[in-house]
């Protein structure tokens, strides 16, 4: 958490109380964003004069003690559907795309109260680890904006590090929330596969996409997952497993006493930078202070998690971008004077450089000749993957590990080695395979970049309640960060 922030639960019990109006919150905040976004470029689409009237309103009726999130000013990555508002996915064959309904976690948030002040920026289609491959802007990281804020959920990351609003959403295909959160220095959670609607979230792996928040403190995580998890009958992966009150879970558990925490050999013996080793291992001294169990333990398979990975999620995204051929969605190429020719100068012209090299490696490994040897055997090392986990868990409560080898690079660094770019994931995507959950909370500043640090606990299928917990009694236990050095001037 940032010394002297204002979280969203402190400000939602302002606004409960009349100690401060919506309107003031909204203009606040609007505010934060006119100063910090020439910086840090992390906004596509502002809702100044409808936030602004909204707030108005609810000031007007005075607050609604059933509206969890009653006046809390939030913003939503550009990959999930608002009404009324553009939903690019960062891409220019989507630029003029205004969706005609809301997803139904943005439905649940306008029920609870909140107020949508504008989509951020990410990579198109959420594909890319740094938020460089969004074809509308580039963001920069508010702790040096020489450097990236991860991706692919990257404009929600420096959205809540620059504090333009109390509360992002992000989607988690292999690491969006969890990697961003930490080169930003905010709480990312990644909830478990089904736990949260994906009904209007533009698909870009459909059996690996989750959307989850994006906070600066886990209490504010707990707060909005409360409101935006449980089944829908839209989505017919949707969980209908109970939703317990993920917020008053934080008040049962006051230390980690009993808790067996499993450390996996082959994250913690994968190279990673001086100080993030350094870092992560501080945070282990002081999980062990707070009374849990340190235990080793070992996911054999998850060495193939990247690879693995990598096939099933292009194979996927090359099914679901079929669907942006000119005729159905967005741009289409008017030069053309056939079918054929159009569908391809359409494609060709708007969806960039990363989007077609997995649309084609996608098609590759799912061509008949191909089939078994790299889709099939990629759904094989899933399946171990899965059972990596399992066993794990039959020895531990949770698992942590660091949530990226380095703290955030610089812009352009790895731009042209695609295989470097992908293997920033390696500690994140095998959660994913596995649809398990888990949250990213800062531990602290490395000691040579002074740039934020990740640490990430992951738990099992709907075990968020016990990984907010475990998350808030650390996130209590370590130095609060300071405001982003970038931004102080």
């Amino acid at each position: 958490m940032y010394q002297d922030t204002r979280t969203l639960c402190t400000t939602r019990l302002l606004l409960q109380k009349k100690e401060i109006k919506a309107s003031e919150v909204v203009e606040e905040y609007l505010d934060n964003i006119r100063q910090t976004e020439p910086g840090i470029r992390a906004m596509l689409h502002i809702r100044e004069e409808e936030a602004l009237e909204e707030a108005r309103e609810m000031d007007r009726q005075g607050p609604d003690n059933e509206k969890p999130l009653w006046g809390v000013p939030m913003t939503i990555k550009d990959v999930i559907c608002t009404r009324g508002t553009p939903t690019t996915c960062g891409s220019r064959i989507l630029e003029n795309f205004t969706p005609g309904y809301d997803a139904t976690l943005v439905q649940r948030l306008r029920q609870a109260g909140a107020i949508i002040l504008g989509k951020t920026n990410m990579d198109e289609f959420a594909m890319g680890s740094s938020t460089e491959n969004s074809a509308l802007q580039t963001t920069s990281n508010p702790w040096d904006l020489s450097r990236v804020p991860g991706g692919s959920s990257g404009g929600s990351a420096a959205s809540m590090a620059a504090g333009q609003s109390l509360g992002s959403i992000g989607t988690d295909t292999g690491g969006s929330i969890r990697q961003p959160a930490s080169f930003c220095g905010v709480v990312g959670m990644k909830p478990t596969y089904g736990r949260v609607s994906r009904y209007g979230l533009v698909a870009f792996g459909s059996s690996l996409d989750q959307a989850g928040p994006m906070t600066l403190s886990v209490p504010d995580s707990a707060a909005v997952l409360n409101v935006i998890s449980g089944h829908d009958p839209l989505d017919s992966t949707s969980s209908s497993a109970p939703v317990p009150d993920y917020l008053d879970a934080l008040e049962k558990r006051k230390d980690l006493h009993g808790l067996r925490i499993g450390l996996p050999r082959q994250y913690w013996e994968e190279k990673m930078s001086p100080e993030v080793d350094s870092a992560c291992k501080k945070v282990l001294e002081t999980i062990r202070e707070a009374g849990a169990r340190t235990v080793p333990v070992d996911l054999p398979h998850v060495q193939h998690g990247v690879a693995a990975y990598y096939i099933i999620a292009m194979a996927e995204a090359s099914s679901n971008l079929a669907r942006y051929d000119g005729v159905r969605y967005g741009y289409r190429d008017q030069e053309a004077r056939e079918l054929l020719d159009m569908y391809r100068r359409t494609r060709s012209r708007a969806l960039g450089e990363e989007v077609q090299r997995r649309i084609m490696i996608g098609t590759y490994v799912l061509s008949a000749g191909y089939y078994d040897a790299y889709y099939k055997k990629a759904a094989q090392i899933r399946r171990l993957i899965h059972r990596d986990f399992m066993q794990a868990f039959e020895d531990c409560d949770l698992l942590c590990s660091p949530v990226v080898p380095s703290t955030a690079f610089r812009l352009g660094e790895n731009v042209d080695d695609p295989l470097q770019m992908y293997l920033t994931d390696i500690f994140t995507t095998s959660l994913n395979l596995a649809g398990l959950p888990g949250i990213s909370i800062p531990a602290g500043l490395g000691h040579e970049t002074g740039l934020p640090v990740g640490i990430q606990f992951m738990g099992p299928a709907f075990g968020e309640e016990l990984l907010l917990q475990a998350a808030g009694i650390l996130e209590q236990s370590l130095p609060a960060l300071p405001f982003p050095a970038a931004l102080k001037e």
